[in-house]
């Protein structure tokens, strides 16, 4: 059985990392290198590297930051945010990324899916979809959470999917910074649906919420930020953790 993987996520502005609730209220939580080393050294199994400010001021992602966390880590690492062109996926993944993460610009562009993974690969492209509950229905949202569309998540993602991504990275924007679980409902539907790897995001508060994403949720993967940033959750401690639930992870 493959290992279930524990990923944390840096949310990117201005070059230092943050985290808020519901995408807003957003504070400090330190130097994006230094917390990637520590996070690498602690048994992290991935990181991803959110630049939020990106898309909204449409601007490219700090290649330059890519660089300095490569140098640093030696797990695979996952960076997004106003990606919209095979050149800036080429610079990134040159400068040291792993694989990429996009969001709005595949809404608007799904060919664009089609196009990376036809010059990259699948195994590096991930497509991250922000979704809301809106009248009983997951509804797909753009520019970090900000902009609604009429995109429903179960068809976008089968979309996705079909275009050739390699990995949904899927967050409930209801969740997202509450502490009170992941959408596992959602997930489950995602999981049973589609055959690439989904990863749970938003809403882990507690050890127990990531048992119950794995469980239940069918998840491949668990990102989360602040439990992790403010040190409420220690990865080594969940792991052997989720290791006695009999969820198999790499120690």
């Amino acid at each position: 059985m493959l290992t279930k993987r524990i990923i944390p996520c840096l949310d990117i502005k201005n070059g230092r990392t943050v985290k808020g609730i519901n995408f807003v209220d957003l504070r400090d939580a330190g130097d994006p290198v230094e917390l990637a080393e520590i996070y690498a050294r602690e048994g992290a199994d991935e990181l991803v590297f959110l630049d939020i400010s990106a898309t909204e001021e449409k601007r490219r992602t700090l290649a330059d930051l890519v660089y300095h966390v490569a140098e640093k880590v030696n797990i695979p690492f996952t960076v997004g945010g106003g990606i919209s062109s095979v050149e800036d996926v080429d610079v990134l993944l040159h400068n040291g990324a792993d694989k990429v993460s996009i969001n709005s610009s595949a809404v608007k562009n799904p060919q664009l899916i089609n196009d990376l993974v036809a010059k990259f690969g699948s195994q590096c492209i991930v497509v991250a979809i922000d979704a809301k509950v809106i009248d009983g229905e997951w509804i797909v949202h753009l520019v970090g959470g900000k902009v609604p569309t009429e995109i429903k998540l179960f068809d976008w993602a089968k979309e996705v999917e079909e275009r050739g991504a390699g990995e949904i990275l899927f967050t409930s924007m209801n969740h997202d910074g509450t502490k009170n679980g992941f959408a596992n409902e959602a997930l489950a539907k995602l999981s049973s649906e589609l055959n690439i790897p989904i990863i749970a995001s938003g809403g882990a508060g507690n050890m127990q919420h990531f048992t119950d994403t794995f469980i239940n949720g069918k998840a491949d993967a668990a990102l989360a930020a602040s439990v992790f940033h403010f040190k409420e959750i220690e990865i080594n401690d969940l792991k052997k953790e989720l290791r006695s639930k009999g969820i198999p992870v790499r120690l």
